[in-house]
């Protein structure tokens, strides 16, 4: 098992900026590569990035592009997505998850085995 820990999250104006941080622990050996979703209120969750835990490839999605940027500290088993340029619609609740596997896209939530409690962030205009 892995367990996954958010912090960060908050109200900040459009243009703004926010970090977000994410520590697993227990069997982080296993793991593959970590990402983050986020899922506003009546909207399916969503892919917001991904990184290769071993090689450090990130992987965006295409809303986020230019503003946001995903590292990791692999000694540590943190990642930290630092966004910036805020908008309103990225107000959502933004999970961590861990994906053990190479199976499924990096964007596919179904290949993320494990998931963290969810941290908000809201942006307003």
């Amino acid at each position: 098992q892995v367990q996954l820990v958010e912090s960060g999250g908050g109200l900040v104006q459009a243009g703004g900026s926010l970090r977000l941080s994410c520590t697993a622990s227990g069997r982080t050996f296993s793991i593959y590569a970590m990402g983050w979703f986020r899922q506003a209120p009546g909207k399916e969750r969503e892919f917001v990035a991904a990184v290769n835990w071993s090689g450090g490839s990130t992987y965006y999605a295409d809303s986020v592009k230019g503003r946001f940027t995903l590292s990791r500290d692999v000694p540590k088993s943190t990642v930290a997505l630092q966004m910036n340029s805020l908008k309103p619609e990225d107000t959502a609740v933004y999970y961590c998850a861990a994906k053990p596997g190479y199976y499924r896209l990096y964007s596919d939530a179904r290949g993320y085995d494990f998931w963290g409690q969810g941290t908000q962030v809201t942006v307003s205009s």
